[in-house]
């Protein structure tokens, strides 16, 4: 009871291949732009707390050492961490915006190089979707 597959049959059935296909390509497209549009989003806040921390730096090196807490090399050494994680908690409030400037930077130079855009240029992930 092998009976062949009619021409309209095979037909239908190519196409509907095709069309799975073709939703599995667009599904895996659509979540490598994701995972770029991640990674640039990282790398532009990388680049708001670096930015951040080195601007506030200076204000940092007019403050004496504390002889309290001991003060010395070690401390001085702390407190460039300290300014580090200053600027980290500032660029994750979004606050000052350096890090969208710098996201579509990235982004418009990307799609200038490879001639495509990515498919949610306009869309920003949230940390949940990050994770």
């Amino acid at each position: 009871m092998n009976d062949p597959l009619s021409p309209d049959t095979a037909l239908a059935l190519l196409g509907a291949n095709n069309a799975g296909l073709a939703r599995a390509s667009e599904t895996l497209k659509n979540s490598a732009d994701t995972r770029r549009l991640q990674q640039l989003e990282k790398a532009s806040e990388d680049f708001e707390a670096v930015f951040l921390a080195e601007m506030m730096k200076p204000m940092f090196e007019t403050v004496g050492v504390d002889p309290f807490f001991g003060g010395g090399k070690g401390e001085e050494i702390f407190r460039s961490f300290l300014v580090q994680e200053y600027g980290k908690i500032l660029a994750g409030t979004g606050t000052v915006g350096i890090s969208q400037e710098v996201k579509e930077t990235l982004i418009n130079l990307q799609e200038h190089a490879s001639g495509t855009s990515l498919a949610l240029h306009n869309t920003t992930l949230t940390s949940e979707e990050g994770s």
